[in-house]
């Protein structure tokens, strides 16, 4: 029988305690030998008697492990007794960067033991929690490419360290009160006050009602109470944005109605805010509007502290920046840039490398992909040459794919100034830097103006890549499935093939040769982005008639403006054309008086959704046509048309917003299921920000799957512009592939 060998596991086996792990095995079987940290794979080298038993118990994992593969190679040379953790080595990277994890029930315990060593440390961590991607600067995962190099270990902290029988054995951010990252609260000026109990000093000026900025584990949010809340959006010009919330555990159930999905995602190790239906839709209106909370749970040790201090039980938690900028990291940015926003910063001394922002799922899909979910990996083929997808304009993130692992990046952001086209580039160079990719294709958003596609040719410039234009909602489609099938995509904005804005396409085929054979009614923009901002110039766009001129003029727009609107569509001047499925739930949620001016990305249509939340749909009699092209064609302008006779005849605005979201939402179900059955397609995927709206997504499932076809919706990626990059990366490895 054999009794020694060398053991190569691959996946994600670092930065999650594997080598302590194995180290406590080799104890427990009586192994002798060595483990040792070569980047993308631990290398084991074990002998003794119980070695079979050893290599099973090996291939279970941590709890924060990913096992890929296990392999096990015969041993000829004879093994020293004892067993040891050895310095980590070199390799490809594959991939391997671990994400940041919730700070865990046994270092809570610690840090609320009277008498403990951790009792009231903000970072207590160990080898299954605490931060990771946030503080890397470079792999292998170990403290000295950390930014806790800065925090040398004291006595206590290394023995526990090199301690075997310890769950902080190898725990490279292990640190306490008298060794690691330290805690202050700073006033407007950046001069310290509450030294003594900066913690206690915190709870005490918010619960007095104070705006704070809190520096945690990716950056900076900007937290206060509920009846602060008013206080807070008026400092950030900010009247309707929803505002996400940090509460207890305990309070969970005052305020929303959890499911079994949302219960397991907001006690998970990421942490992430879960958008769950309010318990009551009209209460706590200055936090949301809507009819849904985001809600997250404590996640770090200075969370847990400052709610232990507390006379609230709910926080807002909202992350910090500049509008249309990345979230503030550093103390010195946020002092500059909150000042007159924040009454006071409680900030702690540990960099952060890399920022990172909360996650955001719902009805178990991510809208945000980042802190404790990404950097993502996904094992996946997509040929042999380095692939970076540099992803879209909005709600931005990246891709690299090398050796048959594609990486995506946390949330970047919408790319659409200097300081987030920053972000971009600084992203994949750390995440490109991480993994030693040397970029030898790089694909990128069909649009010519993006500044993210301009990044990409400049970028291919510098280093020979070969550049590949991917339309936005074939990439969406792409990063769903690779199989053939019939694509959906309905989302807000998306660059055409025929230089129009697309958003309700429908596409058959397998990637990279998706052909579009349907989409909704394309109708003009009249004055571009701005019928975006002011939705009735929307409405106005689809339904042109002097019923609209009426509606407009019953709401205080003026003779002369509506004149220069009537001539503007007339003459297309200025008026851009598009198929979007976002613009159609706009310019309904203006028809019905529900938003008429945006003031946040998505405001118009997710009120509308709030609204139909309440109502009962109809079911209203879809019509289409067939454009130059073949394609069939979805007319939302008879839509909208039976909509407005509802309103006009005094129907509930509820029970009209449902019966056009569910309309809506069988229109292009239908276009879907007449492609899928013309071509003889087993499959329908489906994908677009408009996706998440709950209604919408579940009818376009019963209508799909009524008809016996399979509805693939991603749970791995965003539905919304998060996933591109993904696609983009996928799209291109399949061109790749063909050539």
């Amino acid at each position: 029988m054999q009794n020694r060998g060398k053991i190569i596991i691959r996946g994600i086996v670092q930065g999650v305690g594997f080598r302590p792990f194995v180290y406590g095995l080799a104890e427990k079987y009586g192994i002798s030998g060595w483990v040792k940290n070569l980047g993308s794979r631990v290398e084991i080298t074990a002998s003794g008697a119980r070695f079979s038993e050893f290599c099973q118990a090996v291939a279970g994992g941590t709890p924060l492990s990913v096992i890929d593969s296990v392999e096990v190679l015969p041993l000829d040379e004879e093994v020293e007794t004892g067993f040891m953790i050895l310095p980590s080595g070199t390799g490809a990277l594959d991939g391997l960067i671990p994400p940041d994890v919730a700070v865990c029930d046994e270092c809570i315990r610690d840090i609320f033991t009277p008498g403990g060593r951790y009792e009231g440390y903000w970072a207590t961590s160990c080898v299954n929690c605490g931060p990771r991607y946030s503080i890397i600067r470079s792999l292998p995962y170990d403290r000295e490419r950390t930014a806790m190099e800065e925090f040398p270990m004291c006595g206590a902290c290394e023995a526990e360290y090199t301690d075997p029988g310890c769950r902080r054995h190898h725990a490279q951010t292990i640190a306490c009160g008298g060794c690691g990252p330290g805690l202050a609260l700073l006033g407007p000026d950046g001069e310290s006050v509450g030294s003594e109990d900066p913690v206690g000093a915190a709870a005490a000026m918010l619960d007095a009602g104070a705006v704070l900025a809190i520096l945690g584990v990716g950056g900076f949010h900007l937290a206060c109470t509920e009846e602060a809340a008013g206080t807070l959006k008026a400092r950030l010009n900010r009247p309707e944005q929803p505002l996400a919330v940090m509460m207890t555990r305990e309070a969970v159930e005052r305020y929303v109605e959890p499911t079994a999905w949302d219960r397991e995602a907001l006690t998970s190790r990421v942490r992430p805010i879960v958008v769950m239906k309010k318990k009551d839709a009209t209460a706590h209106a200055g936090l949301s509007s809507l009819h849904t909370l985001g809600v997250m749970l404590p996640y770090t040790g200075l969370h847990h502290l400052l709610f232990a201090r507390l006379d609230h039980d709910l926080l807002v938690m909202t992350s910090a920046n500049v509008p249309g900028t990345p979230m503030i990291t550093a103390t010195d940015d946020a002092l500059a840039h909150l000042n007159g926003t924040a009454d006071g910063f409680l900030v702690h001394d540990r960099q952060i490398v890399n920022r990172c922002d909360d996650s955001v799922v719902r009805d178990g899909h991510i809208i945000r992909l980042s802190r404790g979910i990404a950097p993502k990996r996904a094992k996946i083929d997509l040929g042999e040459r380095c692939i970076l997808g540099v992803g879209p304009e909005l709600n931005a993130t990246t891709t690299v794919y090398q050796h048959g692992f594609a990486v995506t990046s946390p949330h970047v952001g919408n790319v659409r100034n200097p300081q987030t086209l920053a972000y971009l580039q600084e992203t994949v160079e750390t995440i490109g830097g991480l993994l030693g990719a040397g970029f030898e294709v790089i694909a990128h958003d069909l649009h010519p103006q993006f500044l993210s596609t301009r990044y990409a040719q400049r970028l291919a410039e510098e280093t020979g890549a070969a550049l590949v234009p991917v339309q936005h909602h074939r990439a969406h489609i792409a990063a769903t499935t690779r199989e053939e099938c019939v694509g959906i995509a309905i989302d807000g904005v998306g660059y055409g093939d025929d230089g129009t804005i697309w958003g309700g396409e429908v596409f058959a085929g397998a990637v990279p040769d998706l052909e579009r054979v349907g989409h909704l009614e394309t109708v003009g923009m009249p004055g571009g982005d701005l019928a975006t901002r002011f939705p009735e110039r929307m409405l106005y766009g689809i339904l042109p008639h002097e019923r609209t001129l009426a509606l407009l003029a019953s709401r205080g727009w003026g003779e002369t403006e509506l004149g220069v609107l009537a001539r503007q569509v007339e003459r297309g001047f200025n008026v851009a054309q598009t198929s979007s499925t976002g613009r159609v739930l706009d310019a309904a949620s203006a028809l019905l008086g529900i938003c008429r001016e945006r003031t946040y990305d998505g405001e118009p249509a997710m009120k509308f959704e709030a609204v139909a939340a309440g109502g009962t749909p109809e079911t209203w009699d879809l019509s289409f046509e067939r454009d130059g092209d073949g394609c069939e064609v979805l007319k939302t302008s008879a839509l909208l048309t039976r909509a407005f006779d509802a309103y006009d005849a005094g129907a509930k605005v509820a029970d009209i917003a449902a019966s056009v979201q569910c309309t809506l939402a069988r229109g292009v179900a239908a276009l879907a299921v007449h492609a899928a059955h013309e071509r003889g397609i087993p499959r329908v995927a489906l994908s677009g920000g408009v996706a998440y709206n709950h209604m919408i997504r579940e009818t376009v499932r019963s209508v799909v799957e009524a008809e016996g076809l399979d509805l693939l919706v991603s749970r791995d990626y965003p539905l919304g512009d998060g996933c591109i990059s993904f696609g983009q990366c996928v799209w291109a490895g399949a061109l790749e592939e063909e050539r």
